[in-house]
């Protein structure tokens, strides 16, 4: 069934053109791998677009690839995507294949959506814990080079996340020239601006630059974002009777309109203490505001649609994220064959407040108005140490190994007030709950690669972790706790066919924590009809994943595909209750199993001189083992996502992109989430060498929205979501200064020194 449904599209895809395609650079065997360092060696330098190697007087230049590969990893660039230019770091990641992100910033891989995000091979505070959906729709795509995708990472990451790694890769530092020997070293300063306008008084402004002289290197870039977004959604909550009769139907039309501000700044300075050892500090910060104005109708009817209740809840809301967070960084290079052992520390601290104040007006029956005021505050700590080591050996092997350590700790304290007026609001105890957690784990891996003759290379890997989690309910007294030592096998291997083909097979053993706060069973209220709560007794899911690739790389065609089978245990689902008078109470289980089977395709090329296309596929099939979940039932389905862009360049100075995708619909323990898809419209003009014209349309019709629904027992649910994502930008870019630059960093994939 399965197949015959996705014939067409499957047909579309490895249909199209594989003659030419984006000019692409053959990947790099695992064995000359740039190493994995943030500050590598000088290597030959690269413009913006062209990589040279020089021979003599011959020099020899090619554009630089859109996909690179490596042995447990895929990077895609994102120098020519131009939402990812004028827009946040939402919409560069809807561009990449594998990669989903909904309407409320949530991002899954392959239909999974426990996924870490990396930047530069080091974990990200901001891009982690329960306010990462807000910060993906909040900061701006452009200071990032490419994207890499790990579904199936090695040993050397945290196996964090069951559906994989994504790793964001920040634009590189530009270099100095290289002068005479012995010679001091130029000095080099460069830098770019961007600014955007758009509709409904949207606009983002953000800066780089770099200085280098002598040993010293400084960069640094701020970024600032204002968006008007408004979204509304309409419930309807039927409850049901043992016979499945409808006894009562609550229906529920909100509508919000906020404004969203969010500036980020990052410093870091390099310096090079001997020609060996590299000193590395960076600060960095970040705000996120969101101001919103909410109104709301609810009503509720009986079986035979008389008006029982009603009433309006109508206010204004707050939110403020404050973030900042310092590194420190020791690399030695024993040689230059990357030879290396590297020592860092990281320092993070968010800082969350969440504020409402609300009117419920009761209009039936008649009675006084009751005021609430909500407020949450939230802090979290992350301390982070890293001690890795790289040997090559004459073989052409290489060993890695390394320790991490990583704490967390969570601090959460919600307040809920009522009273018959502002002034009269008093703590509801039953409703306001302080929180703290300790999350500490320690880690030491090893990774082998090596080469079996000339087309069979292989990496092996394994981590050892303990865990040790510990959260109170201070408000109750309430204490819980686990600990766990666990074991995670890697293994990837590769086959060269031939100069253009290659073959990939890998394994993963990954984990999936509960966040802290997902442990708290305090019972936390949204609004009259919601509660939530965390589950005490919630255990880590775990996954193991396989996968087999086959790619080709032919002229400057690319195409791969990928059979994929994940066997995930303890999944995460969220289980809605009904607790009496159509509240329902939400909080996490465990389901019994989770298994994906499914193949993705992706290909590029070119079907005219100047026109290039990208496109991926990724079909799955999805079943749901829901024992011991109350009011859910086994499910499977085929799911589908897809993405498709055609960029035309009629001349050397005009760049016009047409892109989409479509996200299919994601099973739910009791029900099913829909998506929808998007489509793009971006153009570039090159007014000079260094200054730019750009126009940006997303979701131009509108479509990106979404429908939850749920089916139990004891009630149905559907709730549509009207997001209005549709935007519109003028900008202007300009670089300055020196064109050299170092190399993109983009091959994470054979061990971050900072995990």
């Amino acid at each position: 069934m399965l197949i015959r449904k996705l014939a067409p599209v499957v047909g579309a895809v490895l249909a199209l053109p594989g003659g030419v395609a984006m000019a692409q650079t053959p990947a790099p065997a695992p064995a000359t791998q740039q190493t994995q360092t943030q500050t590598p060696p000088p290597a030959p330098e690269t413009d913006k677009d062209k990589e040279a190697s020089t021979v003599g007087d011959v020099v020899v230049s090619a554009r630089a690839s859109d996909v690179r590969t490596s042995i447990d990893s895929i990077s895609y660039s994102l120098a020519d995507d131009l939402q990812a230019a004028t827009g946040t770091l939402a919409e560069a990641l809807r561009n990449v294949p594998s990669v989903d992100v909904d309407p409320q910033g949530n991002v899954s891989l392959r239909g999974d959506g426990n996924v870490t995000i990396l930047v530069d091979g080091r974990p990200s505070a901001i891009l982690s814990g329960p306010n990462r959906a807000d910060a993906i729709l909040q900061l701006s795509a452009d200071r990032y080079a490419r994207i890499e995708v790990m579904t199936n990472p090695s040993a050397a990451y945290s196996p964090e996340g069951s559906g994989g790694v994504i790793n964001l890769i920040t634009k590189p530092t530009p270099a100095a020239a290289p002068g005479a020997p012995g010679a001091p070293a130029a000095t080099t300063t460069t830098g770019s601006l961007r600014a955007n306008v758009g509709d409904n008084g949207r606009w983002n402004v953000g800066a780089s630059g770099s200085r280098q002289s002598g040993k010293l290197t400084l960069t640094g870039d701020v970024s600032y974002r204002y968006d008007d977004q408004t979204f509304s959604f309409d419930r309807l909550r039927e409850q049901l009777d043992p016979a499945g009769a409808v006894t009562s139907t609550t229906t529920t039309s909100q509508q919000n309109n906020s404004t969203q501000k969010g500036a980020f700044g990052r410093l870091s300075a390099e310096y090079r203490l001997t020609e060996k050892t590299m000193l590395t500090g960076e600060l960095r910060g970040n705000r996120f505001d969101v101001d919103g104005e909410n109104q709301g109708l609810f009503e509720t009817r009986d079986a035979s649609g008389q008006l029982l209740n009603a009433y309006t809840r109508d206010g204004d809301s707050a939110f403020v994220l404050d973030g900042w967070g310092a590194t420190a960084r020791v690399l030695h290079q024993f040689d230059t064959s990357g030879h290396e052992w590297s020592n860092e520390l990281r320092y993070d601290r968010n800082d969350n407040e969440n504020t409402a104040l609300i009117v419920n007006a009761f209009l039936t029956p008649i009675a006084p108005d009751l005021y609430e005021r909500q407020r949450w505050l939230s802090a979290q700590e992350t301390i982070g140490f890293t001690s890795a080591y790289t040997r090559p050996m004459s073989d052409g092997s290489k060993l890695r190994a390394g320790y991490e350590l990583s704490i967390s700790r969570p601090d959460q304290d919600n307040v809920l007030r009522r009273g018959a007026s502002e002034s009269a609001l008093a703590v509801v105890p039953a409703l306001s709950n302080r929180f703290e957690a300790d999350q500490t784990v320690h880690a030491l891996y090893t990774t082998y690669e090596r080469p079996f003759g000339e087309k069979l290379s292989a990496q092996f890997g394994l981590r050892l972790e303990q865990a040790d989690i510990d959260v109170e309910d201070v408000t109750n007294g309430i204490r819980a706790s686990q600990d766990y030592f666990r074991a995670y096998p890697t293994g990837h291997l590769q086959y060269k066919l031939n100069d253009e083909q290659t073959l990939r097979a890998s394994y993963s053993r990954r984990i999936q924590r509960p966040q802290p706060t997902q442990l708290n069973p305090f019972v936390t209220y949204g609004d009259p009809l919601n509660l939530r709560s965390g589950n005490p007794d919630l255990e880590p899911q775990e996954t193991d994943s396989f996968e087999a690739m086959w790619q080709l790389r032919r002229g400057q065609s690319f195409y791969q595909a990928t059979a994929y089978y994940r066997d995930t245990t303890k999944a995460f689902t969220d289980v809605a209750t009904d607790v009496g008078g159509g509240v329902l109470l939400t909080r996490p289980e465990n389901l019994g199993a989770r298994r994906d089977l499914g193949v993705e395709l992706t290909a590029s090329g070119r079907l005219h001189p100047t026109l290039r296309y990208n496109a991926s596929l990724n079909a799955f099939r999805q079943e749901i083992d829901t024992a011991g979940i109350p009011g859910a039932r086994n499910r499977e389905g085929d799911l589908v996502t897809g993405r498709l862009s055609l960029n035309w360049q009629p001349t050397a100075k005009d760049f016009v992109q047409v892109s989409g995708f479509w996200q299919g619909d994601q099973l739910l323990a009791q029900g099913t989430r829909e998506s929808g898809g998007m489509l793009n419209l971006g153009y570039r003009r090159k007014l000079s060498d260094t200054l730019s014209l750009q126009f940006t349309a997303r979701d131009l019709l509108n479509s990106f929205g979404g429908a939850t629904t749920y089916d139990t027992p004891q009630f149905r649910e559907r709730v549509d979501q009207d997001i209005n994502l549709r935007a519109f930008y003028l900008g202007l870019s300009w670089s300055f200064g020196g064109p050299r630059r170092q190399p993109e960093q983009f091959d994470f994939s054979t061990g971050p020194s900072g995990g």
